[in-house]
């Protein structure tokens, strides 16, 4: 048998992965990761962690005989070439509808069509296949309650049972390298903070959730100062370490209002996927095209002030902060602070979405595109634009302990060791507010209004 190659993306596991079982069912297997446009073009948190996840992929595959083979460059130039080394007849991979990644993959498609080879994509990044659920009329939907029903409607496919036996067959290759060498943070620091990495370690943590605090998760998810209350699984299912159909399995038949709401906000990031492969625009352009009228400032002092965690409101600086430390921040916060530089500081979403992807280790592409665009106003089923987050009140709700702001505008919260030097920020400095809460409420519902008044 010729075999395949396992082309590995976001998708570093080895349960749950119909392009595995395809690979494997067609012979000796070789798994191929590329250091490709596609992958270096994202920002650098999101490529440290995947770089985690791929070496613990890598770990596992050689328990069992295999490894990962790294190859640079593109994958029109670099997997042909490959295929015709091994004697492969197909590379199958798992498909990640991100716009670069679609134009990527058909440019591969073609270059490996020449060369007699398929490259064969499989679903298993989202819940259905991206693009299947419609309303009646055959359009995307732009409600999420009523994306939500119409896809439990098709139902869920189950996960894909990894093979029983693969033929391994690696093939030579260099080591895989340092992905973010770029990242401007403390890898060390983050690395202290962050979740273990590995299929086996967010598998784990999926069982830890259900034997408990699942049943909880409606009630406690948004409140910031009760460590444990949510999954903990955002990274892992943004690199493939665990696949969404294996989280929904896991909890799709069980009762209860946290299980519900797991699943419910599962269907949120299925939503958020729609919405991309609709509108490959999501992450740069308006959803809503009046938006287009708003009276943004330019992205300057305020905004730098918010970047660096210094704006002398205390939640927005401490889910800042925990974001540089950890690769991650708390849902809520990320409203509430996204909230702030979209309104009080009325700095275009699309500033602090680019921060995002920067800093993120669980960036999602569609995710991350909806719900700046959610908050700023500017998107499908969004927050109305009046609806200004207090982040004094939202803290009063969501950190009344005030763990939450304690841990993470200390000293010793990791921060000041993780960021650049060339930052200049003092530990001990007191803050001012960049901005007084009314009058950054009474700016954005100004601005508002001069948007209603331009159309």
């Amino acid at each position: 048998m010729r075999g395949a190659i396992w082309w590995v993306r976001r998708d570093a596991r080895l349960a749950d992965n119909a392009a595995l079982a395809a690979a494997a069912a067609a012979g000796p297997v070789t798994a191929v990761v590329l250091v490709e446009p596609v992958l270096t073009a994202q920002g650098a948190a999101t490529r440290w962690r995947l770089g985690r996840a791929l070496a613990t992929l890598d770990a596992d595959l050689r328990a069992r005989g295999g490894a990962l083979t790294v190859r640079t460059g593109a994958p029109d130039s670099v997997l042909p070439a490959l295929a015709a080394e091994l004697g492969a007849a197909e590379v199958h991979a798992l498909a990640w509808p991100e716009p670069r990644r679609i134009a990527a993959d058909e440019a591969a498609r073609a270059a490996l069509d020449r060369a007699g080879v398929r490259l064969v994509l499989h679903d298993g990044a989202t819940l259905l296949p991206p693009g299947a659920v419609r309303n009646a009329q055959g359009q995307p939907f732009k409600v999420q309650s009523a994306f939500a029903r119409a896809a439990r409607a098709l139902g869920v496919p189950p996960p894909v049972r990894m093979p029983a036996r693969i033929d391994w067959r690696p093939a030579p290759g260099k080591p895989l390298p340092d992905l973010a060498p770029d990242m401007n943070r403390g890898a060390t620091v983050l690395a202290a903070h962050a979740r273990p990495a590995g299929e086996a370690a967010a598998l784990a943590q999926l069982h830890a959730f259900l034997d408990g605090p699942v049943e909880d998760y409606a009630a406690s998810r948004d409140r910031i100062d009760r460590p444990g209350g949510t999954t903990g699984l955002s990274a892992a299912l943004a690199v493939g370490e665990i696949g969404p159909r294996t989280i929904w399995a896991a909890v799709a038949d069980r009762p209860g209002s946290g299980p519900q709401k797991l699943l419910s906000e599962l269907m949120w990031r299925e939503f958020a996927w729609s919405l991309l492969v609709a509108r490959p625009d999501l992450p740069t352009a308006n959803f809503r095209p009046e938006w287009d009228r708003f009276p943004w400032q330019g992205d300057g002092p305020e905004a730098e002030a918010w970047r660096r965690a210094v704006t002398g409101i205390p939640l927005v600086d401490a889910g800042l902060r925990e974001m540089f430390v950890t690769g991650t921040m708390h849902n809520r916060v990320r409203m509430v602070v996204a909230s702030v530089l979209c309104k009080h500081l009325l700095t275009d979403w699309r500033v602090g979405a680019a921060w995002f992807d920067d800093c993120l280790t669980d960036w999602d592409p569609a995710s991350n595109a909806m719900n700046w665009q959610w908050v700023a106003g500017s998107g499908p089923d969004a927050a109305p634009y009046f609806r200004v987050f207090n982040p004094d009140l939202q803290a009063q709700k969501f950190d009344p302990t005030g763990a939450y702001r304690s841990r993470w505008l200390s000293p010793g919260s990791g921060y000041f060791e993780a960021v650049p030097r060339s930052w200049r920020l003092d530990p001990s400095a007191r803050l001012r507010p960049v901005i007084g809460l009314a009058e950054g409420r009474a700016r954005a519902l100004a601005a508002l209004a001069q948007m209603g008044a331009a159309g």
